[in-house]
């Protein structure tokens, strides 16, 4: 894939390069791309899905930055 390049006035530095857009146009061929819900076959693994997808913002211990010795 080739890329464009710009030349681009630069505050303080003169002329500088900047890459252009470096994305394919396009559509997915798939319809169902990213529809977890028809890959899940019954109630029970929607509710694993979930609480594993969710367990970031909703687990009492925390991840990250949102780790806190103290609770609120």
């Amino acid at each position: 894939m080739e890329y464009k390049v710009e030349m681009k006035e630069a505050p303080g530095r003169g002329k500088v390069e900047v890459l252009g857009p470096t994305f394919e146009g396009g559509l997915p061929e798939d319809k169902n791309l990213g529809d977890w819900e028809r890959k899940l076959e019954n109630r029970e693994e929607r509710v694993k899905y979930l609480k594993n997808a969710l367990r970031y913002w909703y687990s009492p211990e925390g991840f990250g930055s949102e780790k806190r010795k103290n609770p609120a």
